[in-house]
């Protein structure tokens, strides 16, 4: 007969990775989120309705730039965001190709074109606020080209996620570049102090205030918040809806179907 005495209780880390892997599957992970879609979505409404009404038409002038600055409000948001959302594909490649997760991939396939949308966005924001502050809409500056780089990054990302028929090809294609091309953000994130940059530092860190007075820094705040909540709720939609169609054929899907048509 077995020692019990001997059978050891599982660590903590192993209960929380055990937690872990029971959402992970694509019927407990639409189950759990789509809840929040709602909610998210709310919470990101207010933040950016405060922060943009704020931000454009209250937040005092730039004492150099005048108004011309207000394009913050949009372009730090979205720069800050493609960038966490690449770090994110990078970090679901990794737990795709470990452990073979499957939602991990499908997970990273409804961010990608949300990252793409949102570096084009920093990309044609920054040109135009760069046209009244250094006199014309584009350098090659290290900022700004490995910006670039990233927003062929993030549609070589979604190539290959077209590319294949095989769903587990094109999530190990996919999860591939995702992290070989990680290799390019602490460029993006350092490169105004490893070179010799006309770009600005970065407006928030975490070991010093704020570069810009509350009345400017508060509502930029509200945006990079309500954008981060916009992302999560657009991720999650977007998500359950590959989920559905992956899993069209499985009972529960049918189930589910069914209980929206009543």
């Amino acid at each position: 007969m077995p020692n019990l005495n001997n059978v050891s209780s599982p660590s903590l880390w192993q209960r929380i990775w055990q937690g872990f892997l029971t959402t992970v599957g694509t019927k407990q992970f639409f189950r759990i989120f789509s809840p929040w879609v709602k909610w998210l979505a709310i919470l990101a409404s207010i933040c950016l309705l405060i922060g943009s009404v704020w931000g454009l038409a209250f937040a005092p002038p730039d004492y150099l730039q005048g108004n011309s600055y207000r394009i913050i409000f949009i372009h730090v948001p979205a720069a800050s965001i493609a960038i966490s959302i690449y770090f994110a594909l990078a970090v679901l490649g990794v737990i795709y190709l470990v452990w073979k997760i499957k939602t991990a991939s499908l997970v990273a396939q409804a961010l990608a074109p949300l990252g793409f949308l949102l570096c084009v966005v920093s990309l044609i924001t920054g040109s135009i606020w760069a046209k009244p502050t250094w006199g014309t809409y584009w350098v090659w500056d290290a900022r700004l080209t490995s910006m670039l780089i990233l927003a062929f990054l993030y549609a070589g990302v979604m190539a290959l996620f077209a590319a294949f028929e095989h769903t587990a090809n094109r999530g190990k294609a996919a999860a591939i570049l995702s992290i070989v091309g990680a290799v390019n953000l602490p460029i993006i994130k350092y490169s105004v102090q490893w070179w010799n940059t006309l770009h600005q530092g970065s407006t928030f860190t975490l070991t010093a205030a704020p570069k810009m007075s509350a009345d400017m820094w508060m509502p930029l705040l509200l945006m990079i918040i309500g954008s981060y909540l916009l992302v999560a709720t657009l991720a999650i939609y977007r998500t359950n809806t590959l989920i559905l169609y992956r899993d069209q054929g499985k009972a529960w899907v049918k189930e589910y179907i069914r209980g929206q048509a009543k």
